[in-house]
């Protein structure tokens, strides 16, 4: 089955920490991608840019509308996303406790609906 791991963190947390303690973060998540790959878990991981980045469309009666940003405010931003393969969701939640930024934030394990 597949599994989409949310990222997600308070932006002031990793922001508060010296570019040394980024840095480890960084090659601890590259690592641990690599690890991924090479057991054959890993579909596909990215990054996101920073919500100021995003914008939000909704269409209602036919008509778009956009709004800068993420509609909700609340501290923990959505940060990147592991798309991964895992024999069950007892599985998916071993590798998503795994992934390095579980220490700041918190990781969504969602199982991916079968069309």
């Amino acid at each position: 089955m597949e599994y989409l791991c949310l990222v997600y963190f308070d932006e002031k947390m990793l922001a508060d920490r010296s570019d040394q303690e980024k840095a480890t973060l960084g090659r601890e998540s590259k690592a641990y991608d690599e690890e991924l790959a090479a057991s054959g878990h890993l579909i596909l991981a990215h990054a996101l840019e920073r919500p100021s980045n995003a914008v939000t469309v909704r269409v209602r009666h036919s008509k778009m509308s956009t709004t800068d940003g993420p509609f909700a405010e609340t501290k923990e931003i959505l940060g990147g996303f592991i798309l991964i393969t895992a024999a069950d969701l007892n599985e998916a939640i071993r590798i998503g406790a795994g992934i390095p930024l579980a220490k700041l934030g918190s990781i969504e394990v969602r199982p991916i609906m079968k069309w």
